[in-house]
């Protein structure tokens, strides 16, 4: 009788404890939609979220994780600079669940890029990174994307190499990354590395966004180069000749190429009056540096809210 009667008070104050914390979070959620429209948050200590959600430290990393994109959607969305918010979100979730892998994937490219394409604050990307590997030392992605950030973002090519090194020595690695450390330690061609480096990303990922993402960053490297190589001709032209060539066309019937090159949607290249080769639907292809008219900037990445 007494053993029944323990385990009825146990269930019970087992039912308080779970009804207390999903009301904790879904106070704290309250909390936080409000906060997204005032810009500040109300709570932003991973020990005192600890307490209140008694336990559930995972599923209130989840709360916080899909906050920070639906935050980092929402800046995006709106055209907005403004992405303060950003990097305290992440190291709350982060905290909360140091092995949450997809919050320091997403979480960095999130940081890092510059507006309109990211939040512009590679140093914030670059402490998620370090303290992600900290906590998950033998996630050889989390060296990879550490690597990737030193390469895409902060230019240093030593420390670039030195962490796709490290990522490489790992009982379980990716095959490229010891041909990255390599490269990045001879500062080699840069569509050629940068072009590894997404591949490597679209490769090891299972995860349907960044593999999107990483295509479509092939597709911008593709169309950049295509650029380059045309500017250079044109400008070849114009030694050779003495004047710019009207159309893409004289090129072709200079020698220079053959046939009418067309860019990732099958739309010919066009020429500007000074020389310059233009994207003609350049919305439509994120992530592209060059073929922009004057004064544009890339459409950045396709968030979905």
């Amino acid at each position: 009788m007494k053993s029944r009667h323990a385990t009825v008070v146990t269930a019970a104050v087992l039912l308080i404890s779970m009804g207390g914390a999903l009301r904790s979070l879904v106070a704290i959620d309250r909390m936080q939609r409000q906060a997204f429209a005032q810009q500040t948050l109300y709570i932003n200590s991973p020990k005192v979220l600890r307490r209140l959600c008694l336990g559930y430290t995972g599923l209130l990393a989840d709360i916080y994780w899909t906050r920070a994109v639906q935050y980092f959607g929402e800046q995006h969305h709106k055209g907005s600079g403004d992405f303060r918010l950003l990097a305290p979100l992440l190291q709350i979730t982060t905290a909360l669940d140091p092995k949450l892998l997809p919050a320091y994937q997403f979480g960095a490219n999130f940081l890092s890029p510059k507006p309109p394409d990211g939040a512009g604050l590679p140093g914030s990307a670059l402490e998620l990174m370090k303290f992600g590997i900290a906590h998950n030392p033998e996630q050889w992605r989390l060296y990879y994307n550490l690597g990737f950030l030193y390469y895409t973002e902060l230019k240093d090519y030593a420390r670039a190499s030195e962490a796709f090194a490290a990522g490489s020595r790992l009982p379980i690695t990716n095959e490229f990354m010891p041909v990255l450390a390599a490269r990045m330690a001879q500062h080699a061609g840069e569509f050629d590395t940068a072009r590894m480096l997404w591949f490597t990303t679209y490769q090891s990922s299972k995860e349907a966004s960044i593999r999107q993402n990483a295509v479509e960053h092939l597709q911008a490297l593709r169309v950049d180069e295509d650029v380059a190589r045309l500017e250079e001709l044109v400008a070849k032209y114009r030694q050779q000749t003495g004047h710019v060539p009207a159309r893409i066309g004289d090129l072709e019937r200079a020698g220079f190429i053959h046939g009418a090159p067309v860019d990732v949607k099958g739309h010919p290249y066009t020429l500007a009056a000074d020389g310059r080769v233009e994207v003609q639907d350049w919305k439509d292809i994120p992530f592209i540096t060059k073929g922009l008219p004057p004064g544009e900037v890339s459409p950045g990445p396709r968030v979905s809210k």
